[in-house]
């Protein structure tokens, strides 16, 4: 990963039941992070989301809701809400794609991976914690091949499809661990990042 800035950390999870893991993540990395963390949930549009409460209260930096055209900043953590469907444009600039059609209905995570391979590769660490089938593990695979770097959750008794799918087919994955691992990992990685 080049020491470009802003670095991104893009995590995708399930909305039903990759909490935990997001904020044992989101706990576990160092304050203030040098990196835009990006969290999306897998879920259905229609559901409504506390994700913002919840790690408001819990992860020990600032959350918020992305905004259309918001620059995002280091040390934040930016939430794709009400559909998930937040993508980057240019190099640090929010975008927000619409969710109503069945195209993205329930493609929240690759929305994201997938602009951050195309935007910002080599700046990226993408992390699937949890989900449902295989989304986001696409976008991981663009990612890992324009140079960023893939972590995923190890599956052990949350056997989870997204992870599997990304594990199995999709990879190489750079590191398969805990959410405490994964902390590390990208610890380890925005650290080399800044020296060089």
């Amino acid at each position: 990963m080049k020491g470009l800035e802003p670095a991104f950390v893009a995590i995708g999870a399930s909305g039903s039941e990759g909490l935990d893991d997001i904020v044992e993540l989101l706990q576990a990395l160092a304050k203030p992070c040098p990196a835009v963390v990006m969290v999306v949930l897998h879920r259905p549009s229609d559901r409504i989301s506390h994700l913002q409460e919840v790690l408001a209260r819990r992860c020990g930096m600032p959350v918020a809701v992305a905004e259309e055209a918001e620059t995002l900043v280091a040390g934040t953590c930016y939430i794709g809400e009400p559909d998930g469907h937040i993508s980057l444009v240019d190099h640090h600039i929010a975008h927000l794609v619409p969710g109503a059609g069945h195209r993205l209905r329930n493609r929240t995570v690759d929305t994201l991976f997938n602009s951050l391979a195309e935007h910002a590769p080599t700046r990226t660490i993408a992390v699937v914690l949890s989900g449902a089938l295989d989304d986001g593990s696409r976008g991981m695979a663009a990612i890992h091949a324009h140079g960023g770097v893939t972590m995923v959750l190890e599956p052990g008794a949350k056997d989870r499809g997204m992870q599997r799918n990304a594990i199995e087919y999709d990879g190489p994955i750079d590191l398969v661990g805990t959410a405490r691992d994964i902390a590390r990992g990208i610890e380890s990685i925005l650290s080399l990042a800044r020296a060089s």
